[in-house]
């Protein structure tokens, strides 16, 4: 399967594009009904967090008609969802009520059906959730996927403390982990030994400093019997034959206590650690200070995606994220040798996919993998600037990596709606170009008002995207802008330029000194077992 991003409704992608029993596994971690709104906060190139963020979605829900159709349609009146499943939804309509809390669960519903549709039998499903809808999530995953194939209830523990005026620091989060059968796939993982549990059970050391635990080779109690003999003065009924013991001892690998008792030697370098339980600590969720951070709201650390990956999939394998943001779960199954689909409903979302894709694994979109539900052409861009101009800007901006920038509550974005960032100069400094994106009708004023925007910002130049064609007194404000001279790479560029969408999408792309990478590539963040984390 062709390693695909989508933008749309998962739900409408999930019917449209994906077929029955065609992916191993789902994660998700949908929106928590948080009642909140998040935003994406940028990280300057200085490596200072900057002001600047934008609204990436709003996890606040309320009972609506469309929630009421969904109820009927999708859910009460669809033959395609399972009787169990419409009996969930109902009890949970009379016991909640026609609330924020229903309107969230008949959203998660139909969508859980379909994602239950497209895993293969070996298949598994993690759901990350908190515990405002967990227990609710819960129910609704058994009548989904089948009690019988609950897993396990996995705790991460997020953080090492919290403040809550009147309860409990809330601290953790829940992930829900359902089979699609009984022969769903399953590889051990393991996690680092806590230093307290070494220091008891390691406490022997060889003289080269080899740690270890001394292991039992008697075969007493042991089902099955053994191997009766004497070795050096103690009879016994041993695991292993006299040959295998005669070869431990000679590799130094058998222990004697006190007493002359042998022991089997348990080198602590030799153990792949402990079996991962459902109570995870050592993996630390991102802080301001983390490489690994990329400003998205409700990111979470690459290294438990991977856990999580390498336990429910093999190489090769189908890994999907519905509800991606900036796709931690698409890296890790990228970097661990997995296929994967990722979905998401913002083009916002979708850029930073992309960016990520590139500057972690130098992968690119239409080479590399595809990317379904983008404007290709200056008419397809249209409609989508006609449907939501907001997510027309965040696409066009993509077409060049720029940041996003904050808009006021106003709506006003005071000239800049986007960012490029390149370096230049003697000493390799870090200079910008401020862009605008125009999805009306446009004029000279325009230009001017840019020329305006990057001499207050003090940035190098200034990137003009059109929907419409320029008018030829934009063109001609544009070359009396003059040029900005590259010093590094000693070369004169327009310092204000104006491409339309159509051009980009041809190819002919703003000419600007290269600039560095957007994102870095996530490196795993983990704590160490028993180190505190900082507070917030």
């Amino acid at each position: 399967m062709t390693n695909t991003l989508y933008y749309g409704d998962n739900l409408e992608i999930l019917r449209e594009h994906v077929p029955d029993e065609s992916v191993d596994l789902v994660y998700l971690d949908p929106p928590f009904n948080s009642n909140a709104s998040y935003n994406v906060l940028f990280r300057e190139q200085t490596g200072e967090e900057s002001p600047a963020q934008i609204k990436a979605f709003t996890d606040t829900w309320e009972w609506t008609q469309e929630s009421q159709r969904t109820f009927e349609q999708e859910i009460m009146l669809n033959p395609a969802a399972p009787a169990n499943v419409r009996e969930m939804v109902n009890a949970f309509r009379q016991f909640i009520g026609s609330n924020a809390m229903m309107a969230y669960l008949v959203m998660m519903t139909p969508r859980l059906v379909e994602l239950r549709r497209v895993l293969k039998p070996t298949g598994s499903i993690y759901l990350h959730c908190d515990p405002t809808a967990s227990h609710y999530l819960k129910l609704l995953m058994d009548a989904v996927f089948g009690g019988e194939n609950f897993r396990n209830e996995l705790i991460w523990k997020r953080q090492s403390a919290h403040s809550d005026a009147r309860g409990y620091g809330s601290v953790h989060d829940t992930v829900l982990f359902y089979a699609k059968s009984d022969s769903y796939r399953w590889n051990s993982t393991f996690q680092p030994y806590d230093p307290k549990y070494v220091e008891q059970y390691y406490r022997y050391t060889d003289s080269d400093g080899r740690r270890f635990m001394s292991g039992d080779v008697s075969a007493a109690g042991l089902q099955g019997g053994g191997y009766e003999y004497e070795w050096k003065g103690v009879v016994r009924v041993w695991r292993v034959p006299i040959e295998t013991m005669q070869r431990l001892d000679e590799e130094n690998r058998i222990f004697y206590t006190r007493n002359g008792i042998p022991r089997i030697k348990r080198y602590l370098d030799e153990s792949s650690g402990m079996p991962v339980q459902d109570v995870w600590t050592d993996i630390e969720s991102l802080r301001s200070w983390h490489k690994e951070r990329l400003g998205y709201p409700t990111q979470k650390p690459e290294g438990m995606l991977e856990r999580i990956i390498a336990a429910s999939s093999n190489e090769g394998d189908v890994v999907m994220d519905p509800f991606c943001g900036c796709g931690t779960a698409i890296a890790a199954a990228h970097k661990l040798n997995r296929n994967w689909i990722g979905i998401d409903i913002t083009h916002l979302a979708v850029a930073l996919m992309k960016n990520r894709l590139k500057t972690a694994f130098n992968i690119l979109p239409g080479q590399d993998y595809r990317v379904v539900g983008e404007p290709v052409d200056a008419g397809s861009a249209r409609a989508l600037a006609e449907l939501d101009r907001f997510q027309f800007q965040f696409w066009a901006m993509s077409l060049l990596e720029a940041f996003p920038r904050e808009q006021d509550k106003r709506g006003a974005d005071r000239g800049i709606d986007g960012v490029v960032y390149f370096i230049d100069g003697p000493r390799r400094a870090v200079n910008k170009a401020i862009v605008q994106v125009k999805s009306g009708r446009v004029s000279s004023p325009l230009i001017r008002d840019l020329v305006g925007t990057v001499e207050r910002e003090k940035a190098a130049m200034g990137l003009f995207i059109t929907l419409e064609e320029p008018t030829r007194d934009m063109r001609t404000e544009a070359i009396s802008a003059g040029f900005y001279h590259s010093d590094l790479w000693q070369t004169d560029y327009p310092r204000i330029q104006i491409r339309t969408v159509g051009e980009l999408l041809e190819g002919r792309a703003f000419e600007i000194p290269r600039h560095p990478q957007t994102y870095q590539p996530a490196q795993r963040i983990t704590r160490p077992a028993g180190e505190q984390g900082r507070l917030e």
